[in-house]
């Protein structure tokens, strides 16, 4: 049987490696899932490359619950247009995921996370990546993986 604290441990450790050294924090949560879907390392890094930021740098949704919402689709997206039960349920785990973020960190948004705990001189200095980021990566990566557990998909 495999262990899924460790399992989980491995994940959220990736992701932060990841977003270590250097990719997006889009990136950093579809590449640690990629693996468990058969996404090719590749494809993973291009699909979620302008996810980062808040999706290109909009400070908009924050990029490693894009990514999230990314995997989650890997997980419960629909293929059939005409599946609407699947469809609505993607969108449930989509929604499950950013109230999560949001119940730990008062937000899902780029800029107010940014606002909340950097400076305008620190994001320009690119010091809110140890400040926030690294932080959020982490958790988005150990709630895809609860919500993906919870419906027996890892």
């Amino acid at each position: 049987m495999i262990n899924t604290i460790t399992l989980k441990e491995d994940i959220v450790s990736t992701a932060v490696q990841l977003f270590d050294e250097g990719y997006a924090c889009s990136q950093s949560i579809l590449l640690s899932f990629s693996s468990y879907f058969n996404l090719d390392e590749r494809t993973a890094k291009l699909i979620s490359s302008t996810f980062g930021g808040g999706m290109g740098r909009l400070r908009q949704t924050c990029g490693a619950v894009t990514g999230g919402f990314m995997v989650l689709g890997m997980a419960f997206g629909n293929e059939d247009p005409k599946d609407m039960e699947t469809k609505l349920n993607g969108y449930k785990k989509v929604r499950e995921l950013n109230k999560l973020v949001v119940d730990i960190h008062t937000t899902s948004n780029c800029k107010e996370l940014l606002v909340k705990h950097a400076t305008e001189a620190q994001v320009e200095e690119r010091k809110h990546h140890k400040i926030i980021c690294r932080k959020v990566v982490a958790d988005t990566a150990g709630l895809v993986f609860d919500i993906l557990k919870e419906e027996g998909r890892v």
